[in-house]
């Protein structure tokens, strides 16, 4: 059996509340435009982003699929990307439809929204995977075999949902709390679950992708393709090596001049040159690779942090009360049928809204504000709050007791 690289990019950028101050609570429901001249408005970072990353990425994965027949790879795109891409930048959205076509790349399923709803409101959660299935089925001809949750956060109750749902696959991030004795380079399967199998991210060589590449103090800099495939021959038990990392590690967060592009188009042919080595995309890896062991995650784990849990989105009363209060609109929201307001309920259900109100410190807080386009944690919850605030004035108007 040969040895497989499974690579899998995750895109997505969220719709960023604007600065929406209590006095524009009732009067502009539009939470989501910034002024054109501010950079961090969405239509801007779309752009920034495009031109940065989803463009040149594209290109070189393009080149690499023609030039490459064993190549493969697999990627996530969520529907608040789509929607945007949609409206601002729709010849970059047929470059990913473009590099779908060739044959060779899997989508990957998740929710529409890159929501947390599984953990507040299944019903929820449930709406946002099929209004995601349908996008995917919709532009890319493609239904999704393999699931992966909001920055992969995980637990038992979602492989036993995965696993109902017919889902092949799910993956999440290979935490050594989790692994014990055992490596992320082989493929498991959930306790109490028949059919679906788990992929587990190898942490250690996708962060050395994702956030290490660059630094020029990393005592392992400059990495090249030549050590990178060295460490990895160096594992000896293995089967698939899991590198799973955001789209914008391409060109944004590790800038076209650390030289990233050109690591993985050198990367590519180095590792198969060798006959006993190809990749697979995610279904493929799970189809290849009997499970080795069954994996047991009571607590939830995701890929963010020192931690690896919900801490970065719910660490603090901030979080914990923003997201209760807008998870307590549910039924209310839901119950008026008017879209516009549903669709904005659901644009604040994304992750990222919570991260932003992330107050850790040292390393992990540098990553947090790197990522914000707000001055603080507070701002960025006063911001929010507001919007909550007029989507409850919204169902007063139309009768709703709140």
């Amino acid at each position: 059996m040969k040895k497989s690289i499974t690579l899998y990019l995750h895109a997505h950028q969220p719709y960023r509340v604007r600065d929406y101050t209590i006095f524009d609570v009732g009067k502009d429901h539009d939470y989501f435009k910034w002024p054109a001249n501010l950079d961090n408005g969405n239509e801007r970072i779309i752009d920034k982003v495009s031109s940065k990353s989803y463009i040149p990425t594209n290109k070189m994965l393009t080149k690499l699929l023609n030039e490459n027949p064993e190549f493969k790879v697999s990627l996530s795109i969520t529907g608040t990307l789509i929607t945007q891409l949609e409206k601002w930048a729709p010849d970059v959205l047929q470059s990913f439809v473009d590099l779908v076509k060739t044959g060779r790349v899997e989508i990957v399923a998740e929710t529409y929204h890159h929501s947390l709803a599984f953990f507040y409101s299944l019903e929820e959660f449930e709406i946002q995977v099929r209004m995601h299935r349908e996008k995917i089925e919709e532009l890319f001809h493609q239904t999704p075999k393999v699931f992966r949750n909001t920055e992969l956060a995980y637990n038992n109750d979602l492989a036993i949902w995965a696993d109902k749902s017919g889902y092949k696959g799910i993956l999440t991030e290979g935490w050594d709390k989790i692994l014990g004795w055992r490596n992320a380079n082989h493929v498991y399967r959930p306790i109490n679950t028949k059919n679906v199998k788990l992929l587990m991210k190898n942490y250690k060589l996708s962060d050395d992708l994702a956030f290490r590449f660059g630094d020029k103090n990393w005592s392992q800099w400059p990495l090249t393709s030549e050590k990178y495939v060295d460490w990895i021959n160096q594992t000896g038990d293995s089967e698939t090596f899991n590198l799973f990392m955001d789209y914008e590690t391409f060109g944004e967060h590790q800038w076209e001049d650390t030289g990233i592009f050109d690591f993985i188009t050198s990367l590519v042919p180095m590792w198969l040159r060798d006959e006993n080595n190809t990749f697979t995309t995610v279904s493929e890896a799970i189809d290849a690779y009997e499970p080795q062991d069954f994996i047991n995650v009571p607590e939830t784990v995701t890929w963010a942090d020192t931690e690896r849990d919900l801490s970065a989105w719910l660490g603090n009363p901030m979080q914990q009360e923003a997201i209760k209060a807008l998870y307590s609109l549910s039924g209310k929201i839901l119950g008026t049928g008017d879209w516009d307001i549903i669709e904005d309920w659901r644009k604040l259900q994304t992750s990222d809204h919570f991260y932003y109100m992330c107050t850790k410190y040292f390393n992990d807080g540098d990553i947090h504000a790197y990522f914000s386009p707000y001055a603080s944690p507070y701002e960025a919850t006063i911001n929010f709050m507001n919007a909550w605030h007029d989507l409850k004035f919204r169902l007063i108007e139309k009768g709703v007791e709140v």
